[in-house]
């Protein structure tokens, strides 16, 4: 099963918890934002499998819930 992730800039609080959790995935921009460094954000490269433990942990550490995660490719609609 593939997972997909991508972080929603607009609810990210740029903490740093997901890149201390899963520094492999995630990386920040200049204003501190958490992106997802392995498609630059766009929700459409696979996380490696070695990759969803670090992912989860993550998902769980974000206070904003702004990691998203889906079996599909995920594409964020912009308010």
């Amino acid at each position: 099963m593939a997972t997909h992730t991508i972080v929603d800039q607009s609810t990210c609080i740029a903490c740093g918890a997901c890149g201390a959790s899963a520094p492999d995935i995630f990386e920040y921009n200049d204003e501190g934002f958490a992106f997802v460094h392995l498609d630059n954000n766009e929700g459409s490269a696979e996380v490696d499998e070695d990759l969803l433990d670090d992912l989860d942990d993550a998902v769980e550490g974000c206070p904003t819930d702004s990691i998203k995660v889906s079996e599909h490719p995920i594409v964020l609609e912009e308010v």
